[in-house]
């Protein structure tokens, strides 16, 4: 027979249980983020996270790469949008290089859960990003750059040495032959958010870069609080190391091990 001691103990255990017991049913039963967008920068296009997306797919996740136009940043915060439109739950939003300042602008949707940066730019809302990078060492690329009818490119010097060091050469020139011309403007743009302050944020230095200056890519890391890795990589680390930035992705996904 219980005592009056005994029946005490055991109905505030069986009262904290009910309490207890939802929050861990809703716990057990709360969605796996299964969505990942990919933003490429610029002088590229959507195919440079192919080797990404096959890691991603392999882990049982849906990976979507936008084509930005590079036209604005406008034209490629709305070619984001489009594809977020197309998740069906919480997305992990990732941008290389220019498209982190996409990904600031456009990671405000509500559909975004997280963010990662892949040796990107992450400007705060309404910054003026040259005059940040200013500040830090100038990278061999910018010396690079030509242009045309109201447009960029890298010269085939710059992208095979400073952008897509580390690739191999014949898959280099492959890329600097289908490279995203950009508007001449682009990088002027300034974004009205910055996403980073809202969501969790990720970050992958590029230890080697040639493009961004690793020194800026860590202050912004570090400005945004942001869980970091270093990449013994160049710019194209998505390329060189994509099992590294996919493994980012899936930490950022809450998949990692």
């Amino acid at each position: 027979m219980i005592n009056r001691r005994h029946f005490s103990t055991a109905l505030a255990a069986g009262a904290a249980a009910s309490l207890v017991s939802p929050i861990v049913r809703a716990q057990s039963t709360a969605p796996r983020i299964r969505n990942v967008v990919l933003v490429h920068g610029a002088y590229a296009d959507g195919s440079c996270w192919s080797d990404v997306i096959g890691r991603l797919q392999a882990a049982g996740l849906r990976a979507m790469a936008v084509q930005n136009p590079l036209t604005s940043l406008a034209d490629d915060v709305a070619a984001t949008r489009r594809i977020l439109a197309l998740q069906d739950g919480p997305t992990v939003l990732v941008g290389h290089s220019w498209a982190g300042t996409v990904i600031s602008e456009a990671g405000v949707d509500p559909k975004v859960s997280a963010l990662v940066y892949v040796a990107a730019r992450a400007p705060d809302a309404g910054e003026d990003y040259a005059a940040l990078a200013a500040k830090f060492p100038t990278p061999p690329a910018n010396a690079g750059l030509v242009k045309s009818g109201g447009f960029a490119q890298l010269s085939e010097e710059a992208f095979l040495k400073d952008f897509a060091g580390g690739v191999d050469p014949a898959k280099a020139r492959v890329l600097y032959a289908v490279q995203g011309r950009i508007a001449d403007t682009l990088f002027a743009s300034r974004t009205t958010a910055a996403a980073w302050k809202l969501k969790p944020s990720w970050y992958a230095v590029s230890k080697q870069d040639r493009t961004t200056s690793p020194e800026l890519e860590r202050f912004l890391a570090n400005r945004m609080h942001a869980r970091t890795i270093e990449v013994d990589a160049s710019h194209l680390s998505l390329i060189t190391h994509p099992q590294e930035i996919a493994d980012l992705i899936l930490n950022a996904a809450g998949r990692g091990g």
